[in-house]
């Protein structure tokens, strides 16, 4: 019993650290503001999400997913079932911000992310420029 209770605690841990590693790394390819680092960082943050996810349905060994009267317990499959449409979702997401990236590259030739603010037209009319005419 104490080997199964001590091989639960280092996969709790081993996962426990798993999931921080993918946040962290996909926090750090966020930050970096070009275009394939903030997907490859998003698809780091949707795979520690799902991680997380699976290690909800508690972890044990050797039990099945359904109840059954032989069974002395057994695996919530709700998780499981969470992860699978997560994935599904996350695939379109990372599709959808492939193409806008690409489309945002193509459109202005530079791959970096950071919102520049171009004074507008009408906006620096109205703030003086038009009026003294």
């Amino acid at each position: 019993m104490s080997t199964v209770m001590s091989t639960v605690m280092s996969m709790e841990f081993l996962l426990a650290s798993g999931i921080g590693a993918l946040t962290a790394a996909g926090l750090y390819l966020i930050m970096l503001r070009r275009t394939f680092p903030v997907v490859i960082g998003l698809s780091f943050l949707s795979y520690a999400v799902n991680v997380f996810l699976f290690s909800m349905g508690r972890l044990t060994i050797d039990l099945p997913p359904i109840v059954s009267e032989a069974a002395k317990g057994y695996t919530d499959p709700l998780p499981q079932a969470l992860v699978l449409t997560a994935i599904v979702i996350t695939f379109g997401m990372t599709a959808l911000i492939v193409v806008l990236s690409l489309r945002g590259f193509l459109e202005t030739g530079s791959d970096d992310v950071t919102l520049q603010a171009q004074p507008d037209d009408d906006a620096s009319r109205a703030s003086g420029d038009g009026a003294a005419r």
